[in-house]
């Protein structure tokens, strides 16, 4: 009966020694991962950036090839001096409600 019980306790220790290798193998992979991802998300951030940047370049381009009297542009040209003058009428607007 001590002879069973013994080989059930050396059994479980081999278990959970087999356990606790695992868990470190696994928090060893989360800690790999984890850093994967912050370089990832860093790595987006990045391209999102850039995708913004070129973005507003582009729409500086095609205003400017609005400007410079590119007939394809016209339209972009004409909207975008509308807003403009949207906005100078809001400011006027609101010079005039504040008594300036």
């Amino acid at each position: 009966m001590l002879k069973e019980l013994d080989s059930h306790f050396v059994e479980l220790e081999k278990k959970i020694s087999n356990l606790q290798k695992d868990y470190q193998k696994l928090k060893e992979a989360l800690s790999y991962l984890d850093k994967e991802h912050e370089e990832l998300k860093l790595k987006y951030d990045q391209e999102k950036m850039k995708n913004q940047l070129m973005a507003e370049e582009q729409k500086n381009l095609k205003l400017h090839a609005a400007i410079s009297g590119n007939p394809e542009h016209n339209r972009l040209m004409k909207n975008h001096i509308n807003r403009l003058i949207k906005e100078v009428d809001a400011c006027i607007a609101q010079l005039q409600n504040s008594g300036l």
